[in-house]
């Protein structure tokens, strides 16, 4: 997609006309006052936060603050389609995306033009256990020597356990390097949930606090079979999870993330303070469960919640440390297309860090 493409596409975002937009990317005069012409609308992604947000007045009340009246939650559909929030983002269908730092960095080495505006704190453990059927004989990392296992190739479903593993001495599989377990990827997790029960794998690795997987476990289905390092890569780098926003859009509203990370901030601190009455929201805006919505609140393993990282180089220092590990781990995706210092400079947006002119922490 070339520059004028892109700058189109973000008019759908965030409800500006294709003249203003287009006068953002050419340098000249009106640009500057095109940047300042009130957004009439905005697209944000539906998450278990976004929609507590939104039912509460939260979310309006900080958008209202800019002039921005009119807010659509989308579905990124980012459960089952790995990629589908960077391309909605990167067509103009949503303002700003969340995905886990791995990810996250992948589409940005594949060319995406977009900036990371928040980052997590550090994860844990809990955060993406390895897990097996609870009927199996596997029951530690190395039990699965010689044994498959699947998940989704571009997230944490894969950056944990290929951690879990070196540490254990039986290496995932990848296509520069062999290994000691197979790797089969699939990025349903309908579909990897089916394959665990009827024996095509023999574990797995994710969020069990996520809908689909919540079920999954509560059900007694499963076991966990290992977890991350407590100071890994994992835990300390890839397990992080990240807002992005395309550049265009950032460059022209930066007030408009600020509001956006102002909500985020406020909304998770309500939800910890009335966990039951955002479950009943949860339950009825994303037709889950009630059970399910809660415990995708009070579960460890949730990523929806976590406390944000205020320094912009600690940052940087995450996704250095975590591409550096996976490259040497055999990551072929990463050994193709990696960030070099320069991009990862450009990558993280520190005006939205602790000390920047838009940040929540200051």
């Amino acid at each position: 997609m070339n520059l004028r493409s892109k700058l189109l596409a973000v008019a759908g975002a965030i409800g500006i006309s294709a003249t203003s937009v287009l006068a953002l990317g050419t340098g000249s005069q009106p640009a500057l006052a095109s940047a300042k012409e009130p957004l009439t609308f905005i697209n944000l992604p539906q998450a278990a936060w976004t929609v507590v947000g939104q039912r509460k007045g939260i979310i309006q009340e900080e958008f209202a603050k800019i002039g921005i009246t009119d807010i659509k939650l989308i579905n990124p559909g980012t459960a089952e389609l790995s990629g589908a929030e960077a391309a909605l983002l990167d067509r103009g269908g949503l303002a700003i995306a969340q995905r886990m730092m791995y990810p996250a960095t992948v589409h940005k080495a594949n060319g995406i033009d977009a900036v990371i505006v928040w980052q997590s704190s550090p994860s844990d453990k809990f955060r993406t256990p390895l897990l097996a059927k609870a009927s199996s004989d596997i029951n530690s990392p190395v039990d699965l020597k010689d044994k498959k296992f699947g998940g989704s190739r571009v997230g944490c479903g894969w950056t944990s356990p290929t951690e879990i593993l070196n540490e254990a001495g039986v290496p995932l599989d990848t296509r520069i390097r062999k290994g000691s377990v197979r790797q089969e990827t699939i990025t349903n997790s309908a579909a990897t949930s089916a394959a665990l029960l009827s024996g095509a794998i023999d574990a797995t690795a994710t969020h069990i606090a996520l809908p689909a997987s919540a079920a999954l476990w509560l059900s007694g289905e499963v076991k966990v079979v290992g977890r991350s390092p407590d100071n890994g890569v994992y835990v300390n780098s890839a397990g992080r999870v990240s807002y992005f926003a395309m550049r265009p859009f950032v460059e022209a509203y930066p007030e408009a993330i600020q509001a956006f990370l102002i909500a985020h901030e406020r909304t998770k601190a309500w939800i910890q303070e009335h966990v039951d009455e955002s479950a009943e929201i949860i339950g009825e805006e994303l037709r889950i469960p009630v059970n399910i919505a809660k415990f995708q609140i009070t579960d460890p393993s949730s990523f929806e919640f976590m406390q944000g990282e205020a320094s912009a180089d600690n940052a940087k220092k995450a996704i250095r440390d975590f591409q550096k590990y996976y490259i040497a781990a055999g990551d072929e995706i990463l050994q193709e297309r990696f960030l070099t210092d320069e991009t990862i400079e450009q990558f993280v947006d520190a005006r939205f860090f602790k000390g920047g002119a838009y940040s929540v922490y200051n």
